[in-house]
């Protein structure tokens, strides 16, 4: 777990020991509104996951935009990516593991072609349960399964994501505490280090639970190396920040959305968007070491926390 890494002529150290050196890192935005700023479809049930096995080339294509723009971590187009999901769409059990290990290539194969000299980062994205229902439900939680139900659910995912290499799990907009225990139970053994990031509401999760609560079983898990929110308002973030250094101790990872909200009905974005990367500071300042955007978040606005974080 605190293994270095060889990109192209880059040494990259562990992530681990970069957030211990006390480094603030940045990370990618939203995939997916990348993906459709260069005209790809992704109104369907495996949203950008479907393009794993369309088109790899333009999950690359993205990951590569967010590099130059500025970020240090890639966050693989895996959020959406399951086994069940895939068998819906007709594809077997190896080639689906052939794709979502084909998501932490795609990450790497972009930081190798990235024109900086700096060291990049792979997160092997862990959606939550209800991304594969594609009903809006991971902005809900309470899916009606116990944690040793979702932990079964979780494992056989995790375990091929872990075996592909990345640097850490992103286990990632998480709306339910039962869910998390799910996922820390099958993170266990995999040799892999993670992260992990609620959905919240406020001081909530999505799901309802106290916040403090949720995040407190992330403090016992030796093997997560940041926790935090994403996939929420900035201005939950802004509460969220300190409260998940207080609790658990550990390094807080960060990114939001643009500030829009996600209509699941329509499936569309409305609202208007409220982040700005003059935030970036006060969050850095809380303990946020992981600091990027979610949905609608793009290379833009990256560019602009990159330039903030990085200035003297």
């Amino acid at each position: 777990m605190t293994s270095a890494s060889v990109t192209g002529m880059r040494t990259t150290p562990a992530l681990a020991d970069a957030l211990a050196d006390g480094r603030v890192l940045v990370l990618d935005g939203g995939m997916s509104n990348q993906l459709a700023a260069a005209g790809h479809d992704l109104s369907d049930e495996l949203w950008s996951a479907r393009l794993l096995a369309e088109d790899p080339e333009a999950v690359t294509a993205a990951h590569l935009a967010y590099f130059e723009a500025g970020a240090d971590v890639a966050i693989t187009a895996s959020y959406q990516a399951t086994f069940e999901g895939f068998a819906r769409r007709g594809i077997g059990r190896e080639e689906a593991g052939r794709l979502l290990a084909l998501s932490v290539e795609c990450a790497r194969t972009a930081a190798r072609r990235a024109r900086v000299s700096r060291p990049l980062w792979v997160a092997a994205s862990v959606g939550p349960y209800g991304a594969m229902l594609a009903d809006g439900s991971e902005y809900r939680g309470r899916y009606g399964l116990n944690v040793a139900e979702l932990e079964r659910f979780h494992r056989p995912r995790m375990e091929v994501l872990a075996a592909a290499g990345p640097d850490v799990l992103a286990l990632e907009t998480i709306p339910d505490a039962d869910e998390a225990e799910a996922l820390l139970r099958a993170l266990r053994g995999l040799g892999v280090p993670a992260w992990l990031s609620y959905s919240v509401s406020g001081d909530r999760t999505r799901a309802g639970q106290p916040l403090e609560e949720a995040l407190a079983l992330a403090a016992r898990a030796d093997e997560v190396i940041a926790v935090g929110v994403n996939c929420c308002t900035p201005d939950d973030a802004d509460h969220a920040i300190a409260l998940a250094a207080r609790v658990t101790g550990k390094p807080v990872v960060v990114y939001p959305n643009s500030g829009e909200t996600w209509d699941a009905g329509a499936r569309a974005w409305t609202g208007r968007a409220t982040f700005s990367a003059g935030q970036v500071k006060g969050w850095r300042e809380s303990g946020a070491r992981l600091i990027g955007g979610c949905c609608r978040v793009g290379p833009g606005t990256i560019a602009s926390v990159a330039s903030v974080l990085r200035a003297p």
